[in-house]
């Protein structure tokens, strides 16, 4: 339970800094034109041409961007320097100052402001408003171009008449060359309450990213008590940095954690450290590595690695806040090598897993491939026609890991290779509106196998023919929809495979398994997923889809499909020899989608499955999205499979008026009648700041959940402090917004995420 502290008594060295990633550049400022003139206009002026010139009334001098205003004003033509007094504004690039007195040298930008008030404004990204600093200081002091030195001044983004917040100094250097500021004396003021001293600090101007500590976190939860942590950035280079996090547990001890980020023309990744030298709980040394790396060696040979590693199975439902961490099962080790020929590409790969077991769930662990070799090629219309490879090499290796054994021959510990060689052909007819494909090709596959069953040999082979038929229309006609005029399109598609019985039950199943059954899958050659399995077929898919698009964008704006196979023969080939066909009905589930726009702000992603011969639905999805405006939106769904899931899902993002934004998620299994994951919170949005109170509660195992608080304040424009729930916030309400965001984001709909 994360928990923030209204008041901080800490003491900083270095303020806070935006990390972003390693592109951001920062904006550039339009340079002066030193040889434009100086022009003058007042109620009253007098002196000497082209030596001095003295003016009252209403005063104005322009040069360039540059604009000055006042009571009264002197100008000397030989040193470029003027003099004003009485009301004097200045005003350059969208940046003011305010004050009594004010001597300059125009073209250097060289001078004092006295007893001034200023306002900086800068532009900002990721749909967010520019950012207009402002505040007071007895001096400025112009350096340069864009360069200001403050004493005794205060900071703030919050419009004037406005100090919920501000940052009071003894002196403030402000470099727009460099969007960089230095703070000295100074104080964090929030509703007239000190929160942080900053006797130095220096910070960006922009998102740009800056050495410096980052908003620290203070929090609690219960598997682990108090928490802080102070994330320290370093910025190596324009395209590298580290982060060092700190992070104290109260009932565990001192978690260190670090994530190094590198980017270059031929290379790039993010490696990433935690480390809990001695866990008082359970009393055991707990680490966590993560390397991600991608290279490039050339136009045509690219590699990459995906390192991952825990000290032991409990190491994310113990110390991780989010759902999809803590419930994961298998941490990939691999290394990849790709070469693109252009019309061929061959791979190497070696890949194992560390598998994280859950004693009240447990899970077989998958081969480990070591190694895996492809080579697959495709030869568009040579002479009319297409021509197809694929091909693999892999050999699967287990070490000693104990397998739960279920029942078959495929319940056996058997490692061995695995080759496979599969050319075909195919004859692409397309005309306007119509497609027509055959396609014929060779499946073969060899193995050669040890630590096998009882028999089992160690030498098998299998060999046969796939042979399908693909074929297409396309309709289309002026249509009217809730008194829109749209383009319909009517797709009828019909897709015919055969694939003859091979008997294939002494083969382990190494990487197979039965594929999901969705609308992509029955256009499909095989149903299973993996090279250990092929089905035997002799069956037609039907199916068709209508689009209703924008005649004058062509932009998609509703579809509906629908589709079934019909099986002439009695599939054979199953996962295992001693189990039931995976089927043996005429036909298949029927599938049936509808996405889109119903009106101006509802969307809806929804599919469903169903069983005609039993009569009842397999599969149900259901979501609709209600999004009249930014920062405004409602998502409902449900989603159920037979025998293993039965949901509702429903989250929101709502304003309650006032500056108030209420956000919330419920996440409900009526299978297991519990709760999978909640949300409930509320922003309030004063301006210039923005508070944040959200609780979350998920199930973190078979029979275990976690309970996190994050409280954040945010100070628009400078700073974050506390615990961020905006990842959380944006993953667990598709289409949020933060409440200062000015546009939306661009986030798909997708209610199976």
């Amino acid at each position: 339970m994360r928990q923030f502290a209204p008041v901080f008594a800490l003491l900083f060295c270095v303020a806070t800094a935006q990390a972003q990633e390693p592109q951001l550049r920062p904006p550039v400022r339009k340079p002066v034109d030193r040889a434009a003139p100086v022009t003058i206009s007042a109620d009253r002026m007098e002196g000497y041409a082209n030596q001095e010139t003295s003016a009252s009334g209403n005063v104005d001098l322009r040069q360039d961007d540059l604009s000055i205003h006042a009571d009264r004003l002197r100008y000397l033509y030989a040193t470029d320097e003027v003099e004003a007094s009485g009301g004097v504004r200045l005003t350059r690039d969208g940046d003011r100052m305010d004050g009594t007195g004010l001597r300059l040298r125009v073209h250097d930008n060289i001078g004092q402001f006295d007893h001034a008030d200023y306002a900086f404004t800068r532009p900002s990204r990721g749909g967010f408003a520019p950012v207009t600093s402002r505040g007071t200081a007895d001096v400025i002091t112009l350096e340069g171009k864009d360069k200001y030195h403050l004493k005794n001044a205060t900071l703030t983004t919050c419009k004037p008449g406005n100090n919920d917040w501000y940052m009071q100094v003894g002196e403030l250097d402000v470099d727009m060359t460099r969007n960089l500021g230095v703070a000295r004396r100074g104080k964090l003021v929030f509703k007239g309450t000190p929160i942080a001293y900053l006797p130095w600090a220096d910070f960006p101007l922009n998102d740009q990213r800056k050495t410096g500590f980052l908003p620290p976190t203070i929090g609690s939860s219960g598997k682990s008590g108090l928490e802080v942590s102070a994330p320290f950035y370093i910025n190596l280079a324009p395209n590298r940095d580290l982060t060092i996090v700190p992070r104290e547990l109260s009932k565990r001890g001192l978690q260190l954690a670090g994530e190094f980020r590198y980017l270059n023309r031929g290379y790039d990744g993010d490696a990433r450290i935690e480390e809990l030298s001695h866990d008082r709980v359970a009393n055991i040394n707990r680490y966590a590595i993560a390397l991600q790396h991608n290279q490039r060696f050339s136009s045509r040979l690219t590699g990459a690695l995906n390192i991952n590693k825990v000290s032991d199975d409990n190491y994310f439902r113990d110390l991780s806040s989010r759902i999809n961490v803590t419930s994961q099962t298998t941490l990939p080790r691999d290394g990849i090598l790709i070469y693109t020929g252009g019309w061929w590409t061959a791979t190497a790969r070696a890949q194992r897993f560390q598998t994280l077991q859950d004693p009240a769930n447990p899970i077989i662990p998958p081969y480990d491939r070591l190694p895996q070799l492809t080579l697959n090629a495709t030869r568009q219309y040579v002479g009319g026609v297409d021509f197809g490879l694929n091909s693999e090499f892999v050999k699967f290796t287990r070490g000693s890991v104990p397998v739960v054994a279920t029942s078959g021959a495929n319940t056996s510990d058997a490692v061995g290779n695995r080759l496979t060689f599969y050319p075909s052909v195919s004859l692409p007819l397309i005309r306007p509106g119509a497609y027509l494909t055959p396609k014929l090709g060779f499946h073969d596959t060899s193995y050669s196998l040890a630590r096998t069953p009882l028999g089992t040999p160690e030498a098998i082979h299998r060999a046969l023919p796939i042979a399908s038929v693909d074929s297409g229309l396309t309709f289309e006609r002026d249509a009217e929809f809730r008194g829109q005029r749209f383009r319909q399109t009517l797709e009828p598609r019909l897709y015919y495979l055969y694939v003859p019985y091979r008997d294939q039950s002494k083969i382990p199943l190494f990487d197979t398994g039965l594929a999901d059954f969705n609308y992509a899958q029955i256009f499909s050659e095989n149903i299973f997923n993996g090279g250990d399995r092929i089905a035997d077929a002799n069956q037609l898919t039907l199916a068709a889809t209508t689009r209703m698009r924008s005649p004058s964008s062509g932009q998609e704006v509703l579809k509906a499909t629908v589709g079934q196979r019909y099986y002439f023969e009695t599939q054979q080939v199953t996962l295992n020899d001693n189990v039931t066909p995976t089927r043996n009905n005429k036909s298949s589930d029927f599938l049936a989608a509808l996405s889109g726009h119903i009106s101006s702000h509802w969307t809806m992603d929804s599919a469903l499955q169903y069983n005609p011969q039993r009569n009842f639905f397999d599969r149900v999805g259901l979501g609709a999205r209600f999004e009249p405006e930014i920062a405004k939106v409602l998502n409902l769904g449900y989603r159920f499979t037979r025998c293993s899931l039965n949901q509702v899902d429903v989250s929101a993002q709502w304003p309650l008026g006032g500056g108030w934004n209420g956000v919330g998620r419920y996440n409900y299994s009526l299978r297991e009648n519990r709760l999978v994951e909640t949300l409930g919170g509320f922003e309030y949005n004063a301006g210039c700041w923005i508070g944040r109170l959200v609780l979350q509660r998920f199930a973190a195992s078979t029979g275990s959940s976690t309970t996190a608080v994050f409280v954040q304040l945010e100070l628009n424009g400078f700073s974050r402090i506390g615990s961020n729930p905006l990842e959380t916030l944006k993953r667990n309400i598709p289409g949020y917004s933060p409440a200062n965001q000015t546009r939306p984001e661009s986030q798909p709909f997708d209610f199976y995420e």
